[in-house]
């Protein structure tokens, strides 16, 4: 994996990193993304939180390029991506993982992250090779590398999603749900590694209904219901927002 580049020991740029302006998703007559304005700076963590159905995910998955926005726009680092779709944006270095973890069973662990170092963030021979035992060794999972990924648990499937999101070597990491299903020592080991992606200057947003996990990470948090952005600020604030009480009456927080 490259030394890690001068640009994150910068102060955050005027501009952001990651910057939505606008973002509306529709799916026919349905909104489930509302005139969305979302800013992440340099080596920022923010946490995204709401009551099911608030558009959490859908909005991920806008920034990640999953999902064309129907109206506004998506900018990494000054440029517009609005139109790039997720492959283009890893390359870019905005990397992401996903809820439920779908490793190449049949293929080795190590294999599954090599294929997600030239796939996926378009590295070749020794850069792919030394990326890959790099996010490895960050996530862990050295000792199993040439492990089947079908015979893994779901601790290490959810570290092997970590893992092939790394090694694509991005500049944001995305991450939805990483915790879920986890105990809560498993869900402790995760953050422990997420906290040294950070030391290395990476950016990360992450949504996640298991709020002292998230709250061990993140320094800002932004809470969605409806589509729309209720609140953002630090944690504190946030959550004792009467506003966003309300929001969760009777549903809890996903």
């Amino acid at each position: 994996m490259r030394p890690i580049a001068e640009w994150l020991f910068q102060a955050p740029s005027p501009i952001g990193i990651l910057v939505a302006a606008g973002i509306v998703k529709s799916f026919g007559a349905y909104v489930a993304v509302d005139s969305v304005d979302f800013r992440l700076e340099a080596n920022e963590a923010v946490g995204i939180v709401g009551p099911n159905g608030a558009g959490k995910t859908t909005l991920l998955n806008v920034l990640a390029g999953a999902y064309a926005p129907t109206a506004g726009t998506v900018s990494f680092l000054g440029a517009d991506v609005s139109r790039l779709d997720a492959a283009a944006r890893c390359r870019l270095g905005v990397a992401r993982s996903h809820q439920v973890p779908r490793p190449f069973g049949g293929m080795t662990v190590f294999e599954n992250v090599l294929v997600a170092a030239s796939m996926g963030g378009g590295h070749r021979g020794a850069r792919a090779y030394e990326g890959s035992i790099e996010a490895l060794r960050l996530c862990g999972m050295l000792d199993v590398a040439n492990r089947k990924a079908e015979a893994l648990g779901l601790l290490d499937r959810k570290r092997l999603e970590l893992a092939r999101a790394l090694a694509t070597d991005p500049k944001v990491l995305l991450l939805d749900e990483i915790g879920g299903g986890l105990t809560d020592a498993e869900a402790g080991e995760l953050v422990e590694i997420i906290r040294v992606l950070r030391a290395r200057g990476i950016a990360i947003v992450w949504i996640e209904h298991i709020l002292h996990v998230l709250l061990a990470v993140v320094e800002r948090l932004v809470c969605m219901d409806a589509g729309r952005i209720l609140a953002q600020g630090t944690p504190e604030a946030v959550m004792a927002n009467p506003v966003v009480t309300q929001a969760y009456l009777g549903s809890g927080v996903t």
